[in-house]
């Protein structure tokens, strides 16, 4: 199941991923791209979440400063094509077809740019209060042509986490350029079993 994101707030974003999990009847994956990462942090201390999966995502730990976090590395170029308007934000046409979606042909790129989610500014500033990759088995796709995250503060996260992580020739978007390979990553953490 897709959790439909309001991009509203980040409590409003918990909440929703919370109803989702709620709908499931068993050991469940829960799985982030991007922001989302945060949510799969928060949400995933659910019971029913057996295994976490990050795919070029943010992976804080409780409390943490992600702006402070990314501000340790280069600043990504995405980050230049903000646009701000109205408490909201999106990526400019330019920014989303070259640095968010970089490897997709470029109509394919474009379509995603018209149906990007307006994100709240208040989410640049969200902080989780729990890390469930402190007490559940993770896994991280590291997009190492990433030019929305910085592929050196991906793989310090799954690092830190201790994440099963592969690396993949990609960019924001890997879970869309390369679906193989990111399911293939899922369903590990899937076939995961936490017997002990």
């Amino acid at each position: 199941m897709a959790v439909q994101n309001p991009l509203t707030s980040f409590a409003d974003d918990v909440e929703a991923t919370k109803r989702v999990l709620a709908l499931m009847d068993g050991p469940t994956v829960l799985a982030g791209h991007s922001y989302s990462g945060m949510l799969v942090t928060e949400a995933g201390v659910d019971p029913k979440v057996t295994a976490l999966v990050y795919i070029a995502a943010r992976a804080p730990d409780a409390g943490e400063d992600y702006t402070a976090l990314a501000k340790q590395y280069p600043t990504p170029p995405a980050s230049a094509g903000l646009v701000h308007n109205g408490g909201y934000a999106q990526l400019s046409e330019e920014a989303f077809v070259r640095d968010f979606a970089g490897d997709l042909p470029v109509p394919r790129a474009k379509a995603l740019y018209a149906v990007q989610g307006r994100i709240s500014d208040m989410l640049f500033n969200a902080k989780t209060t729990v890390a469930a990759w402190r007490s559940k088995p993770s896994w991280y796709a590291v997009s190492k042509n990433d030019r929305t995250i910085n592929p050196d503060l991906e793989r310090f996260m799954a690092k830190r986490m201790n994440a099963t992580t592969v690396e993949l020739d990609a960019s924001h978007v890997s879970l869309i350029s390369q679906p193989r390979a990111v399911a293939n990553l899922i369903l590990a953490a899937a076939g995961h079993s936490d017997r002990s």
